[in-house]
């Protein structure tokens, strides 16, 4: 059955329709319009004096489960002991509550004052009525009243309707404009929806925490019972029974003295445990199970007296065992005891990583499960290792401390000396960080590199031969010199571990640059024979300076200067090694003797099987200018001299480079150091009196041949 409810805002004159849901049926809205909560009403005109001759009447009704109560806020009628002449009536049904006729504290009318009135039910009527006058000094105005639905408590009637009894048979609730009826625990409602019958079975507890007790407890319990309870909660979980109060089970005395539970019991039982049976006047207390579900079976006979028991239960999160220690690493968050849902985390100390199952894993979580048990089973913490030290080319690696490459060893860097230095410093120590890098510090990144050392050959060769059948080279004097076959034979100069300089006029052939494959380039040995029968170095690129231009390969050796790139690198030792290029400020001072060297030809007109070398002295550049002027007056084919050519050689002749040298290095020494001052480029005849050896000033093309190497690595 379902109870409709009309309850109002007080603000409004209208009412809203609630359900209040006391059987398993549905309920349908009513249709009926809303009644009226509250109202004013006063006499005609008012508040002018009423006419005389008026008969009016009000019907009052609110919702059902309602009473009215009725205020007079004025009333000012004609005065009259019996209220004859002019009278307001109050009545509910056909009885006659009230008539109101005069003034406030007149002696004579009967006037409301303060009294509320109040409808024995939901309706009410009023009836105004005057006589044909309204006689006195002044004319009376009538009266003014408010209305209102108060709610009745139904519960507090002795006896419902029709004299059947109470309301409710066991428990009654009001509620606003209505009530509803409920039983105790151990009863379900009639469908009559206001007596009870008995029943204790199939009921389930989820909540986390209950009380459940016996039917009609502490009374005695009812005979005939079966009562089953059973508490239910999530997996996770453990369930304590606390038995408060009085327990009363009645139990039977055998011959033997032992006490059974024959007729009357309460039976606790939950999964994989023998049932535990309880009856007597002891009181288990506190019961501790190992289980998220527990069944009660509460039973008596149609005989004997149980005043039955109470129990609040409540439940507790499943215990995971706490973790162990973390060798080299720690679980958080730390607590004394870790329940089902918990979660923790393993972090490892600074250096260390987390490992399972031989793998590394990046985090590492484990969840509390409803069976107490981690559902991940603990990592460990293993040092970290930074991995192999990166090769150092040209160089080397030691440990200086640590091993396996572990957190916190330490490596030292060096180079392959004397041939390749660090930049700046001696060695370079390197650590093994928590970032797993080999850092020089926590806040560096620095890996070292192998810088070639330059102009710096073992053996160095002092005095005046001539190249033209000059002196032969000792081994490791001239680490630099270069040999090539273009197709003709040249010379050059190791610059960098894939980089030659040399003459432009040895890589361009009638105004065109050769390809790469007719570029063979060999170095590393004095001997000739030995040299070529040596795998040489392929070409990758040539690089002639953007302004050189000799049309007829004569006639202007103007930036005479080239680089040529190998495919592969050289590892520089003690037969190969690189020239310097020109210092800064470089001085090209008359005088000053160089180093020329090359497989050229002797003065016999017969090719060098051997490298030579001879040193000349830089001439005077005036001297030089005249000379060249004074042959190009004989010959047009004389070539111009310019401020990037200087020459080399000895009035008196007898020394100097010549064919087959060409491109090979002018060296000058500047503090123990040989630097490539000039490229062997163009003469006129070779080692004749008073003529000299025309020689590429490197000095004006730094710039060019650092740009050109930084750009074709």
């Amino acid at each position: 059955m379902c109870r409709y409810i009309e309850r109002s805002v007080i603000t409004t004159h209208y009412s809203r329709v609630l359900c209040w849901y006391v059987s398993t049926n549905l309920c349908e809205l009513d249709s009926t319009p809303p009644t009226a909560l509250y109202g004013e009403l006063h006499s005609p005109e008012y508040p002018k004096p009423y006419p005389a001759g008026v008969h009016e009447e009000w019907d009052l009704e609110v919702p059902k489960g309602y009473k009215i109560q009725l205020t007079f806020t004025y009333l000012d009628m004609e005065p009259d002991a019996d209220c004859f002449y002019d009278s307001l009536t109050v009545i509910h049904g056909q009885t006659t509550l009230d008539k109101f006729c005069g003034q406030e504290n007149a002696p004579n009318g009967h006037h409301p004052g303060n009294k509320q009135i109040v409808s024995p039910s939901n309706t009410l009527r009023l009836i105004f009525q005057t006589d044909e006058s309204n006689p006195g000094l002044h004319q009376h105005l009538g009266f003014a009243a408010f209305y209102q639905a108060i709610d009745v408590d139904e519960c507090s009637a002795p006896e419902a309707a029709g004299g059947m009894g109470p309301v409710c048979s066991q428990i009654c609730l009001n509620t606003l404009g209505s009530y509803f009826c409920s039983c105790r625990h151990g009863y379900n409602l009639r469908p009559d929806q206001h007596t009870c019958v008995l029943s204790c079975g199939g009921g389930v507890f989820r909540e986390s925490q209950g009380t459940i007790t016996s039917p009609d407890f502490p009374g005695p319990s009812p005979h005939g019972l079966d009562c089953q309870y059973e508490i239910s909660l999530e997996p996770g979980y453990t369930i304590t029974l606390n038995f408060t109060g009085k327990f009363h089970i009645e139990r039977i005395n055998t011959d033997t003295g032992n006490q059974r539970c024959l007729f009357h019991w309460l039976q606790i039982s939950e999964p994989d445990q023998e049932p535990l049976k309880l009856c007597g006047n002891e009181s288990p207390r506190v019961i501790q199970t190992k289980s998220h579900s527990v069944q009660l079976e509460y039973h008596t006979d149609w005989a004997g007296l149980s005043h039955g028991w109470n129990l609040h239960y409540t439940s507790q999160r499943v215990k995971c065992e706490n973790p162990k220690d973390i060798k080299n690493g720690r679980v958080t968050p730390d607590f004394d005891q870790y329940l089902y849902r918990d979660y923790i985390h393993v972090r490892c100390d600074t250096g260390y990583k987390l490992m399972m199952g031989g793998n590394e894993i990046q985090t590492y979580i484990s969840k509390c499960q409803s069976n107490g048990q981690w559902n991940q089973p603990l990592p460990e913490c293993h040092i970290i290792d930074c991995g192999d030290p990166q090769h150092l080319l040209n160089g080397k690696v030691t440990f200086l401390s640590g091993v396996n490459n572990q957190y916190l060893s330490v490596i030292k860097y060096q180079c392959n000396e004397p041939y390749y230095t660090l930049q700046h410093t001696n060695e370079v120590n390197l650590t093994c960080t928590a970032e797993r890098r080999w850092r020089e510090s926590e806040n560096d990144n620095i890996f070292p590199t192998c810088l070639p050392v330059c102009g710096r050959p073992e053996v160095t060769v002092v005095g005046r031969s001539r190249i033209l059948k000059g002196t032969i080279a000792p081994a490791r004097s001239f680490p630099w010199q270069a040999l090539l076959l273009s197709p003709g034979r040249g010379g050059g100069a190791v610059v960098g571990d894939r980089w030659i300089l040399t003459a432009a006029h040895n890589l361009v052939s009638d105004a065109k640059l050769i390809s790469n494959e007719k570029v063979k380039v060999y170095a590393g040995d004095i001997d000739l024979q030995n040299m070529i029968e040596l795998p040489h170095f392929e070409v990758e690129s040539l690089h002639v300076h953007p302004s050189y231009n000799n049309p007829r390969d004569t006639e202007n050796f103007d930036h005479d200067i080239a680089l040529i790139k190998l495919k592969r690198r050289y590892t520089f030792n003690s037969n190969v090694m690189p020239l310097c290029l020109p210092p800064e400020n470089a001085i090209y001072n008359a005088g000053i003797p160089g180093l020329v060297s090359g497989f050229g030809i002797t003065e016999n007109h017969t090719i060098s099987s051997q490298l030579r070398y001879i040193q000349l002295p830089v001439v005077d550049q005036e001297k030089c200018q005249r000379f060249i002027d004074k042959e190009r007056v004989h010959s047009k084919d004389v070539s111009v001299f310019t401020d990037n050519m200087f020459c080399a050689g000895f009035p008196e002749g007898g020394a100097d480079s010549c064919q087959g040298d060409s491109g090979g290095a002018f060296v000058l020494k500047n503090g123990g150091q040989f630097w490539a001052a000039g490229i062997v480029s163009w003469g006129i005849s070779c080692g004749e009196e008073g003529k000299y050896g025309v020689y590429t000033r490197v000095d004006k093309y730094t710039d060019w041949v650092q740009k050109t190497i930084e750009e074709n690595s």
